[in-house]
Parts: C-alpha cells; sequence; structure tokens
C-alpha cells in the first residue's frame, strides 16, 4: 500500500483540507478514518508534503494556541482548491480507465 501512495498524499492531504482547516495529527487522523485504517500516515510523511504544498501557495498556514499548546493549523488556498478540483477530476479518469482494463 506504501508504493502505491507515493505521488499521492499531495492529493489526499488537499482532500481533507477541504473540510476545512485542520493541523498536522488532524489531517493524519481524517485519512485514517476515511479509508477505514488502510491509509494509516506517519507525521514523518504528512509534513514534508504539508510543507512542500505550502511553498507551492496551494495551502496557507498559521500557528494557533489550543489548550495552551501552540499548533501549526493548515488551509486550503484558493489556488491549492482549483488543484484540488483539477487533480481530483484527473485521478477519476485515470482510475475509470485503469478499472476498465481490470475488469
Amino acid at each position: 500500500m506504501r508504493e502505491a501512495l507515493k505521488g499521492h498524499v499531495d492529493l489526499l492531504l488537499l482532500s481533507v483540507l477541504e473540510d476545512g482547516p485542520a493541523h498536522g495529527y488532524g489531517l493524519v487522523e481524517a485519512l485514517r478514518e476515511r479509508s477505514e485504517g488502510a491509509l494509516d500516515l506517519a507525521e514523518g510523511t504528512v509534513y514534508p508534503s504539508l510543507y512542500r504544498l505550502e511553498r507551492r501557495g496551494l495551502v496557507a498556514s498559521r500557528w494557533e494556541a489550543v489548550g495552551g499548546r501552540r499548533r501549526r493549523v493548515y488551509r486550503l488556498t484558493n489556488g491549492g482548491r482549483d488543484a484540488f478540483q483539477r487533480q481530483r477530476s484527473e485521478w477519476r479518469m485515470f482510475a475509470r480507465a485503469v478499472e476498465a482494463v481490470l475488469a
């Protein structure tokens, strides 16, 4: 499963962030929950992707204090929302094509 995820983590993170802002661990939990445990990503996988998305202007972040602890909270930018819509469409076309071949 880990090999299949390569190249898709960014899309998965954008998808979760489409629902609203979240901190890194919250993103890990959301992916685990949405995938019924199949996607149990390490924070060491998630944070480099978040930093890359932020450098590309697709995600913005800010520090927030929660219960006396500081957390970096990430949100989609308008460009991130557009990129997510485009990448999701491309993924769906690819998945349909693969499924047609496998059927």
